[in-house]
């Protein structure tokens, strides 16, 4: 979850942990509630200490297989939400920082997680953020896609890694997943299920009512992009894509008509993306 804020948390939850690390904040950050923040008690209720299905099933393991860790590596889990995948990280052993600019966020990573964690608030497209920090790998997931710009988030990261580290970046698929422009429909005559995609190389904001429920009067921005611009805006500060993955939905639909139809079009047509970069030459 990528947002922006100001100035050292103060909350008595930080004082309960012995040991505990409060969360740093860059001095000039402007002291504002985002919508992340007003979401944060809803989103932490949906992932908890330990993710969602597909966070701990596909999301999760896939990243930290791609990021080619070994034991003691230094992480930055880039736009880190409530720590879930610091969290992850942390049990496989590795040093971790996870960087958010939702303040209310920050502050349930930090009560869910071991005080061996480290929480940086900040924007990631902040030149002044981590001055000075070096990371083996850095992760962002499921987040880029909620940054309104990429391109100073990129500079930094080359910034941060190491000469032989890797950006690993998970995504829900840019090409079969954009809100409100794809769709799922159903061809009565061949009997099988298909994805509409009404919009792809047009880059656009769209406005996500979170929580997705009635009554919610708070709404994120999710941001499309194409695959052209990930790889434009990587190779400009001296990243390159060695990998990419696709991971289907590891769902299946309840017995019915179209069941067989759903679970084979679901596998077909993937989920989330996933790329790999490392710094160039």
């Amino acid at each position: 979850m990528e947002r922006s804020l100001k100035k050292t948390i103060r909350s008595s939850s930080y004082k309960k942990k012995p040991g505990a690390i409060r969360p740093r904040s860059h001095k000039n950050h402007k002291k504002t509630a985002t919508p992340w923040d007003q979401a944060a008690q809803w989103y932490d209720s949906l992932v908890g200490l330990k993710g969602s299905d597909f966070q701990k099933e596909i999301i999760m393991p896939g990243a930290f297989r791609m990021l080619g860790l070994k034991k003691a590596q230094r992480v930055l889990d880039l736009a880190c939400g409530q720590g879930v995948f610091s969290r992850y990280l942390h049990q496989k052993g590795m040093r971790v920082t996870g960087l958010d600019s939702s303040r209310a966020l920050i502050r349930y990573a930090v009560k869910r997680s071991s005080s061996a964690i480290n929480y940086e608030e900040g924007d990631a497209g902040d030149p002044h953020i981590l001055k000075g920090c070096k990371f083996d790998a850095v992760a962002c997931l499921l987040a880029i896609q909620n940054m309104a710009t990429i391109d100073a988030m990129m500079k930094n990261v080359h910034r941060w890694l190491a000469p032989s580290g890797r950006l690993v970046l998970v995504m829900t698929h840019p090409c079969f997943r954009i809100p409100r422009q794809t769709h799922w429909g159903w061809d009565e005559e061949k009997k099988a299920m298909y994805r509409r995609v009404d919009l792809y190389s047009t880059e656009i904001k769209i406005p996500i009512l979170t929580p997705p429920m009635r009554g919610s009067e708070v709404y994120t921005q999710t941001y499309h992009r194409s695959l052209q611009s990930y790889f434009q805006s990587l190779s400009q500060v001296g990243l390159q894509v060695d990998s990419l993955e696709e991971w289907a939905s590891n769902k299946n639909s309840e017995p019915g008509r179209r069941a067989k139809a759903e679970n084979r079009v679901r596998r077909e047509i993937p989920l989330f993306m996933a790329l790999s970069a490392v710094v160039a030459g």
